[in-house]
This record gives C-alpha cells, structure tokens and sequence, in this order.
C-alpha cells in the first residue's frame, strides 16, 4: 500500500524566458508530490534556476499555483518568470 505522502506524479513542466534559460532546456519532465517537492526536484536538477525559480509563478494544468498545490492526476506545470510590459 502507498501512503499519499509518499506519492508522487510525473509531470511535463514547460520553461519559459528566462526560466528556460536558467534551465537550458525548454520542457522535461519531472516526479513530485506537490510544487513545493517539484521546486526543489527542479533546483537540483538544474541549479542555474536557483536565482530564477523563486521570481517565476507555477501554473498546475493551466491554474496558478502554490507550494502546497499537488501535482497528482496533473499533465503539465509551465514555470513563467515576471514579465516586463503588458
């Protein structure tokens, strides 16, 4: 049996901007519980987004996100950073 605290989804996360430079890549796909599980799978994994992760706004399936969001049943996360103009 698999306790809830312990599963965890795979999901597609799309980079955007400076997200996907930091990253260097423009998508991959990742396993975690929750965001805040997936932000730090993502700094390890690409330590470069550690200056940028923190700035950018996590969208789950297309919703804003926050830390405590879970991942499971999702299919994709897009790591957008702030951007300039309107």
């Amino acid at each position: 049996m698999t306790s809830s605290a312990t599963t965890s989804s795979t999901v597609t996360v799309r980079f955007f901007a400076a997200a996907e430079e930091a990253a260097g890549t423009e998508a991959g796909s990742y396993s975690a519980r929750d965001v805040a599980a997936l932000r730090d799978t993502l700094i390890r994994t690409h330590p470069d987004l550690a200056t940028v992760l923190p700035r950018c706004a996590l969208l789950v399936d297309g919703v804003r996100a926050e830390d405590t969001t879970s991942l499971i049943g999702a299919a994709t996360v897009d790591v957008l950073p702030p951007f300039a103009g309107g």
